[in-house]
């Protein structure tokens, strides 16, 4: 007896992510400290290789927490710089790296008493987050390469920026939103600016 020809429904194959390059994103850097002259050497520096500054924050006083006082001093003032040349996500890694060379440089060429007198922490923004850099493990962090983790340390959603559980005090502030508020619209108009002139 033969056997019936029977049709078996094929099984769909499955659809693979696309894999593509990521948007360009807007590098920021935080830097505070005790001296004035500290953050004016920052904003030199950073802007002589990594090019101009499309926008700089106010002063702000960075007084939510006592942790660096040790190393640092107190009195500490924050600011924040992003800079016009737009770059890819897995720039951090070299910029972190780069920003902790500037740290020991400032150190060894001035004379302060502090044992760190100035801080740069770099990040960068996109549409939807803030990312910045840390060489410490977290459990809420992700290893990029180097010794270099990434935190997400706020997110865009309904219209304004929200915390996460572990985000540092200083991060709550209106202050620091309202700067990046202005960060994520600069990028949102290079974005346009682009298509357009690919049109």
């Amino acid at each position: 007896m033969r056997a019936k020809n029977v049709h078996r429904a094929e099984t769909p194959k499955a659809n693979m992510g696309q894999i593509r390059s990521p948007r360009p994103v807007l590098s920021i850097l935080a830097a505070f400290s005790r001296y004035d002259q500290a953050l004016d050497w920052a904003q030199q520096t950073t802007a002589e290789e990594w090019g101009p500054i499309a926008l700089a924050s106010e002063r702000f006083a960075f007084d939510q927490t006592t942790y660096y006082e040790r190393t640092m001093g107190s009195d500490l003032r924050k600011v924040f710089f992003a800079f016009e040349t737009l770059v890819q996500p897995a720039e951090l890694v070299r910029r972190k790296r780069r920003a902790n060379q500037w740290e020991e440089l400032y150190r060894d060429q001035h004379a302060h008493l502090e044992s760190r007198p100035l801080n740069l922490d770099p990040g960068y923004v996109s549409e939807a987050k803030l990312i910045l850099a840390s060489t410490k493990d977290r459990d809420h962090r992700i290893y990029l390469s180097d010794g270099i983790y990434a935190e997400g340390t706020l997110f865009f959603h309904a219209g304004r920026w929200q915390t996460r559980p572990w985000t540092y005090p200083d991060y709550h502030c209106d202050g620091y939103h309202h700067f990046f508020e202005r960060c994520r619209a600069y990028l949102r108009k290079r974005y346009s600016e682009d298509r357009d002139s690919q049109d």
